[in-house]
């Protein structure tokens, strides 16, 4: 499904490019949007999308974040979209570094901005700690980051009942769902989504369609099969280095389930925290609410 066209000129590129990396070459399929001509630049945004989704989830934001001055990039992450669907990798930490390299094959000028929900959020905290200097600032949130008091409280619960199922092993949910995604996805969406109309039936059929895919699936389930090892590099991590000082917001929907432990999740791990709630929102925010999305991004932004 395409983008949304604006009335705005902004360069807008949906590509994808063969990175090198290790144990192999990988393609990383990403959005390129650039501010409008006579913008002051104010740097790079990195966007990291989340499962159910893709890049596409970005779609109403990548806009107003390029007209606030920002060269705004969206990749599908390593087992998502249109991106290689290796068979291994999928700690946070690699997939982080996927990604650095991406923004080193595009030229882009480095301290960078971060943006991470669901499973972006773990892997956008993985990049701030594993390149802190090639960073400005992270937003992040709407997960239980693996380490925390949060994942470790939730990760066996009936809400989270997919984190025991997608690392079942030996193929089993890949079996079962296979031939069904529509209906295994429609129930994450239907459970975490308040404004409704925020992701219309051609935008679920577009999800559908790249998990859908071959190995669209497997990659999925890959990505929450590392989180174990993901908890123990979290928390290795902070035992060797203290909390990371980038500058950070827990960005969370107003109405969802996380909110309310966004806070004390976020001093965990980081000295400068932040929270702020996307208003009448649940899981789904850049889709349920983009313009508010952008707002509580920019004001954050305007206060570093």
């Amino acid at each position: 499904m395409p983008l949304p066209t604006s009335s705005t000129p902004c360069l807008q590129r949906n590509a994808w490019i063969p990175i090198d990396v290790q144990g192999g070459q990988l393609r990383i399929h990403y959005l390129d949007q650039h501010p409008t001509p006579h913008t002051q630049s104010r740097g790079t945004i990195l966007l990291i999308h989340g499962f159910p989704q893709t890049s596409y989830q970005f779609r109403h934001v990548l806009t107003p974040l390029a007209n606030a001055g920002y060269r705004v990039i969206a990749p599908d992450y390593r087992g998502a979209g249109d991106s290689s669907h290796p068979a291994s990798g999928y700690e946070k930490q690699t997939m982080a570094a996927d990604l650095h390299t991406l923004l080193q094959h595009l030229q882009v000028d480095f301290p960078v901005h971060i943006v991470g929900q669901d499973i972006g959020a773990m892997i956008a905290h993985a990049f701030a700690t594993s390149f802190p200097n090639d960073v400005i600032s992270i937003t992040w949130g709407e997960c239980p980051l693996p380490g925390s008091s949060f994942y470790e409280a939730s990760k066996t619960s009936i809400e989270k009942f997919h984190f025991i199922f997608h690392c079942v092993p030996d193929g089993l949910p890949e079996a079962l769902v296979s031939g069904r995604e529509a209906i295994y996805l429609k129930q994450f969406f239907d459970r975490l989504i308040i404004r409704t109309e925020g992701i219309s039936s051609g935008d679920f059929n577009h999800y559908v369609e790249k998990y859908a895919q071959p190995d669209g699936m497997r990659g999925a389930f890959e990505v929450y099969r590392a989180f174990e090892m993901d908890k123990r590099r979290n928390l290795e991590w902070r035992e060797t280095n203290g909390r990371c000082k980038v500058p950070s917001l827990l960005l969370s929907g107003q109405l969802g389930s996380h909110a309310s432990e966004a806070r004390r999740m976020g001093e965990e791990f980081y000295e400068d925290v932040k929270t702020a709630e996307v208003e009448g929102s649940g899981h789904y925010i850049t889709e349920e609410n983009p313009e508010d999305s952008v707002a509580k991004i920019l004001c954050f932004y305007d206060e570093l």
